[in-house]
């Protein structure tokens, strides 16, 4: 009975201060996944943590994007907000979309970003 009130009291806690987490805030994918096997994550969102890296703005056709990378890789990631630092280690939520995919091969993948987290958000990437 004392386990069961302690671990009630423990979720309690956790839930009051805002400390629990949920499973989609805890996986990063690895760049490298998604560019091995884009066709997989067609039309699916994913949280990706990195340095960024050449930025571009192009103002004419207001196109903003710069690379993220990580230890597996590098991935180009379009955003419609501001542009980060270039160096500067972020935490996105971003959605990942194909023109097209024929015989499972993903053509014109982009990555589009949703949300950023400026500082690190503490998740160990898996």
């Amino acid at each position: 009975m004392k386990k069961f009130l302690a671990l009630i009291v423990l979720t309690m806690t956790m839930a009051l201060t805002g400390i629990h987490a949920n499973a989609d805030d805890i996986h990063i994918t690895p760049i490298n996944e998604i560019n091995s096997s884009p066709a997989n994550f067609d039309g699916k969102e994913v949280r990706l943590k990195g340095i960024a890296k050449d930025v571009t703005r192009i103002p004419l056709i207001n196109l903003k994007s710069y690379v993220l990378q990580d230890n597996s890789g590098e991935i180009t990631i379009l955003t419609e907000a501001d542009l980060p630092q270039m160096g500067e280690e972020i935490s996105i939520r971003a959605r990942v979309d194909s023109l097209a995919i024929i015989l499972g091969e993903a053509i014109g993948m982009t990555v589009i970003e949703l949300e950023r987290y400026q500082l690190p958000i503490g998740i160990k990437q898996l």
